[in-house]
């Protein structure tokens, strides 16, 4: 199995994530990827799929992904049924750090109970 094909899972997610300015070369059996992730949350993705395909420490891959907004973790639409704390466990692992994620949104959220669909919240770092 070529190291490409070892890692097109990483290639795929890149692109279901539209990283930007993305290249991908291959040289003596190791993968080298580069793009620009737009939050720190969506790099994170990356380096998950890559250390679930390659290890803790791969040796056939290296990636050099940077941050566009560096200013936020991430920025997530609201889909409906959901609410604060289980925004905050997807992010966070802990649903009880919904006020950290209310009170990084207090210009659009008066109500830490009361969410819509579509609106746009920063998860903050």
């Amino acid at each position: 199995m070529s190291v490409k094909a070892k890692y097109q899972a990483v290639l795929n997610l890149g692109e279901q994530l539209k990283i930007k300015d993305g290249d991908v070369s291959e040289e003596a059996g190791i993968l080298k990827i580069k793009g620009q992730a737009a939050t720190q949350y969506e790099k994170n993705l990356l380096w998950d799929k890559i250390k679930e395909l390659g290890g803790e420490n791969p040796s056939d891959i290296k990636a050099n992904i940077t941050v566009a907004d560096e200013s936020v973790y991430h920025r997530h639409t609201v889909k409906s049924g959901e609410s604060l704390s289980k925004i905050a466990k997807k992010y966070y692992g802990d649903p009880m750090k919904y006020k950290k994620i209310f009170e990084a949104n207090t210009n659009i959220l008066k109500n830490p109970d009361v969410i819509h669909p579509d609106q746009v919240l920063v998860i903050p770092n």
